[in-house]
C-alpha cells in the first residue's frame, strides 16, 4: 500500500468517525428527553420512567381505592417495569443509525495485521424480582412496616438512637 493510499484510507476512517460522533451527540440528546409510561390494573396507575428508568410521575385512576395496599404496590412496580421496558426499546431504536454506521466503518482488525477482533460484551440485566425482605413483616394494615422498631426490640427508634 502506498503512503497516498495509507492517507486517504485514513482520511475515510476519520470521516466515519466524525460522522459517528455527530449522529452519538444526537442520540444523546433524543435519549434525555426520552420517557415512556407503563400502566397497571387497568390502568388504575400510571407510571412514567426517563432514558435512566428514573421515576419522574407517578398517576393514580379515581377509582384507586379499590385496590389494597399490597396491590397498590404490585401494580407500581408492574407499570414501572413496563416504562422501562419501553424505555429499553425506544434507546435500541435510537441507537440504530449508530450501528449502521459503525457496520460500514472497517474493524480494527482490518486495519491492524494480526489483531483479534476485540468483542465488548453485553450486558447482563439486572434482576427484576423482590428482595428478600425477611427482616420486614407485614402489619394488619399492608403496610409491610414492622411493628417493632427495625432490629424487632420493640423500640421505636428515634434520631438520637445509637444506630444512627
Amino acid at each position: 500500500m502506498t503512503n497516498e493510499q495509507a492517507k486517504a484510507d485514513f482520511a475515510a476512517i476519520m470521516g466515519g468517525v466524525r460522522e459517528q460522533m455527530r449522529t452519538l451527540a444526537r442520540i444523546q440528546q433524543q435519549r434525555a428527553e426520552l420517557t415512556a409510561t407503563g400502566t397497571a390494573r387497568g390502568k388504575k396507575v400510571r407510571v412514567t420512567v426517563n432514558a435512566d428508568n428514573v421515576v419522574v410521575d407517578v398517576k393514580f385512576a379515581d377509582d384507586i381505592d379499590e385496590l389494597n395496599y399490597s396491590d397498590l404496590a404490585k401494580a407500581i412496580i408492574e407499570a414501572t417495569q413496563r416504562a422501562c421496558k419501553q424505555v429499553a426499546e425506544k434507546t435500541t431504536d435510537l441507537m440504530a443509525p449508530l450501528e449502521t454506521q459503525k457496520a460500514r466503518l472497517p474493524k480494527l482488525s482490518d486495519l491492524v495485521e494480526g489483531m483479534e477482533e476485540m468483542e465488548i460484551p453485553g450486558v447482563i440485566p439486572a434482576s427484576t424480582t423482590r428482595p428478600d425482605n425477611a427482616h420486614i413483616r407485614d402489619v394488619p394494615d399492608g403496610s409491610g412496616l414492622p411493628l417493632a422498631g427495625a432490629d424487632g426490640s420493640g423500640r421505636g427508634g428515634s434520631v438520637t438512637d445509637s444506630s444512627w
